[in-house]
């Protein structure tokens, strides 16, 4: 019997009310001290590798027409661009040369985090017979994740004239609760660009677990996993001048319609999958039976188990070494910003090992 005044019913497989009937956390709750110090114990030589690309990347808007490189702008200063603002100007006593600045950026256009608010599905949570609009544990769309109704609240197409007030809020499941919990802990590497190169393949639980056993690799409740494809050197390389075509072919994904890879994500007990390409699955989705998600990892993760997902991480450099020193653990540190009632964050990823 649910003990949430959210909902009656939850999703088969998921993990709503495990946690407690108000969670957000979800599988973060499975970071512990005991993971933390796990993580630690992979040190070995003090090396670090930053998993981030330049936050600029991938550069126009090929990847997602929704969103757009950030911009910069100085801040005013007494009606002047403060920038290289000298400061005798005002106070011909004062020798400070300044600079400040904004940035107008869409939070999920880099290597980022997508916060439990990121992907719902409509779901009969309360037994009437009507899907609604929730989010992980129950949460719903328009009482707990808000936005505004008209084309005029969202975008940033006429900046100079938008009401310096947010037109969306996350009241329940922002990024900011990851953030609160830290995200310090042990990572794993699998590397499907070392097995598969640059074939385009969607990956099943067959193929999936092949690769994880020729590696030795063992994936523990608490464990932050992160998957190799090569998609973001190859977007590295190509100098903020995106390819769809080429990118089309490009590394790997997972299988969001394997029934028993979602199943082995359940069993594992992972805490956040992380990918260097653009969505961790195939995207579009293979085709599905009827009406269904069109993302369904997201929705497995995101909207069922409270896990995180990771996009447009750079890991070449990182999975390359380790698979030189014949190792795929690691100490990860990948903090989201503390944004209270965003949707996503950039992130700025440290490996060390």
């Amino acid at each position: 019997m649910s003990t949430s005044t959210r909902w009656k019913n939850r999703p088969a497989g998921s993990t709503w009310g495990d946690f407690g009937p108000d969670d957000q956390a979800g599988r973060m709750n499975l970071l512990t001290r005991e993971k933390v110090l796990q993580g630690m114990a992979e040190v070995k030589h003090g090396i670090t590798f930053n998993l981030s690309l330049p936050l600029d990347y991938p550069g126009g808007n090929v990847l997602n027409p929704r969103r757009s490189a950030p911009v910069l702008r100085p801040t005013v200063r007494n009606g002047k661009p403060n920038m290289n603002y000298q400061l005798w100007c005002d106070d011909p006593l004062c020798t400070d040369v300044m600079s400040d600045d904004l940035v107008i950026m869409h939070l999920q256009y880099s290597t980022q985090w997508d916060s439990l608010a990121h992907a719902g599905s409509m779901f009969d949570a309360d037994g009437d017979g009507l899907p609604e609009p929730l989010y992980y544990n129950g949460y719903r769309a328009g009482v707990d994740v808000v936005g505004p109704d008209k084309p005029e609240g969202a975008g940033i197409f006429d900046f100079i004239n938008i009401p310096k007030e947010s037109t969306s809020y996350a009241k329940a499941l922002g990024i900011e609760v990851m953030a609160e919990r830290c995200v310090q802990g042990r990572a794993v590497m699998v590397d499907l660009h070392a097995h598969l190169g640059h074939t385009g393949e969607a990956v099943g639980y067959d193929t999936w677990m092949r690769i994880l056993e020729k590696d030795r690799i063992e994936v523990e409740s608490g464990d932050m996993v992160c998957i190799h494809t090569g998609f973001a050197q190859v977007l590295l390389d190509m100098k903020r001048q995106p390819d769809a075509a080429v990118l089309a072919r490009t590394g790997s994904t997972l299988d969001g319609r394997d029934d028993k890879l979602k199943q082995w994500i359940t069993d594992s007990g992972l805490i956040a999958l992380i990918a260097d390409n653009y969505a961790v699955e195939a995207h579009p989705a293979l085709p599905g039976d009827g009406a269904c998600a069109t993302l369904p990892l997201h929705e497995h993760c995101l909207f069922k188990l409270g896990v995180h997902l990771g996009e447009l991480w750079y890991m070449t450099p990182l999975a390359a070494w380790l698979r030189e020193n014949q190792r795929n653990r690691f100490l990860l540190t990948a903090p989201p910003l503390r944004l209270p009632g965003a949707i996503g964050s950039p992130a700025a990823p440290i490996a060390t090992v």
